[in-house]
């Protein structure tokens, strides 16, 4: 998948000759390689014998083929292979189907200047897609830089600055205060009911965070969850640890991949085991904890949580979490004043991804015209 369209020269796992041997296949440099489940189409040119797992089909051009106009052939075809796939567990595209699809196949001299058109034009869609793609990843960083320069007092103000004990902060404005989230929030959690009570699953009308939100708090842009994917009812509140948070509820998820992300409940709200809360107090506004919680996610990962194969951050640590804490009236304008710089970061971030969408389609057009003699090549109508 990472390399698809392109030229295949290693692959992360390799295969020794008696492996090869007792069950798999190896094709000669200058073979196709593709996908054959899912992604199914995904095509590559091995550049040196390669051998393939179970998941993908070895095609080797004759001589009157020319190997980069069959792969770009294979390209145009990509959505007619995929339509082609069978089965309910998971999509195959089974070898007859494969060898059924039928490509267009010009002389000899027509495909090299097919393939060499279109090298040459695939590459200039490919640099500028780098370079937006690198913009995204500037944007990306100059996105968190606004978070922590707000919550560290760099945006609203200038005034003397003083040594910091919040680990993730150098220094403050000598009129913040600092404190225990503690201290100035009251810390919760939640409970996942007994599934061996069915009875507790019925009507289930209370929305229940869980770490399957993470698919939304994974976008810093978002602020409030309003929807979650799964719901508890009273019965199972009431028979369980959960606990109703009220709505302006912060949450964090704790533990795996979903480990330091954060939201702010827009309506009442229970949650799982796997993830904290805190119900801000008068000294703390919910928006400007969220983004403390978000300027300290690298802190939090990398300083506190454990394990190797899981991420989790454990209680004792979460109960150690010092946040700074401006007077709530400069809380406010912080929060605005980062979100006015968030907004105009994030459509920048959008007008890229929609163009990066737009020259990946001309990209497929383009080779599909080429290969099927819709557009005219230079050399070849010369």
């Amino acid at each position: 998948a990472k390399v698809n369209g392109g030229r295949l020269t290693r692959t992360a796992r390799t295969l020794s000759t008696t492996g090869l041997m007792t069950g798999s296949r190896a094709v000669p440099a200058g073979s196709l390689i593709v996908s054959t489940r899912a992604p199914i189409g995904y095509v590559a040119e091995a550049t040196v014998p390669m051998a393939f797992n179970q998941g993908c089909r070895g095609l080797m051009p004759s001589a009157e083929i020319d190997s980069r106009y069959f792969r770009y052939q294979l390209l145009a075809l990509a959505s007619r292979l995929n339509a082609a796939g069978q089965g309910s567990t998971f999509v195959e595209l089974s070898g007859d189907a494969l060898a059924s699809v039928e490509v267009v196949v010009p002389p000899i001299h027509e495909q090299h200047a097919i393939a060499d058109f279109l090298d040459t034009e695939t590459a200039r869609i490919d640099a500028l897609i780098t370079k937006k793609r690198r913009l995204i990843e500037l944007l990306d960083e100059r996105y968190h830089d606004v978070v922590r320069h707000g919550v560290s007092g760099l945006l609203t103000g200038v005034e003397r600055r003083v040594p910091s004990s919040v680990p993730w902060m150098a220094d403050r404005p000598d009129s913040w205060d600092e404190a225990m989230l503690k201290l100035v929030a009251d810390l919760g959690t939640g409970h996942t009911p007994s599934r061996e009570h069915p009875e507790w699953w019925v009507d289930c009308t209370i929305p229940w965070v869980t770490t399957g939100e993470v698919s939304q708090m994974r976008s810093d842009r978002l602020e409030t969850l309003t929807t979650t994917r799964e719901r508890i009812s009273a019965l199972g509140l009431a028979n369980s640890s959960a606990v109703l948070h009220p709505a302006h509820t912060v949450v964090l998820c704790r533990t795996a991949a979903s480990a330091g992300y954060s939201a702010i409940m827009g309506v009442d709200m229970a949650t799982s085991q796997d993830i904290v809360t805190w119900t801000c107090g008068l000294l703390l506004r919910p928006r400007f904890l969220l983004l403390c919680l978000r300027a300290m996610r690298g802190d939090l990962l990398g300083r506190l949580a454990m394990g190797s194969t899981h991420k989790t951050i454990y209680m004792p640590d979460v109960e150690s979490i010092r946040v700074p804490l401006p007077p709530v009236e400069e809380q406010d304008r912080i929060v605005e004043a980062v979100w006015s710089r968030l907004r105009v970061v994030g459509g920048t971030v959008d007008r890229l991804h929609r163009q990066i969408e737009l020259l990946v389609e001309h990209r497929q057009a383009l080779i599909t015209a080429a290969v099927t003699g819709e557009l005219e090549i230079p050399r070849v109508a010369a």
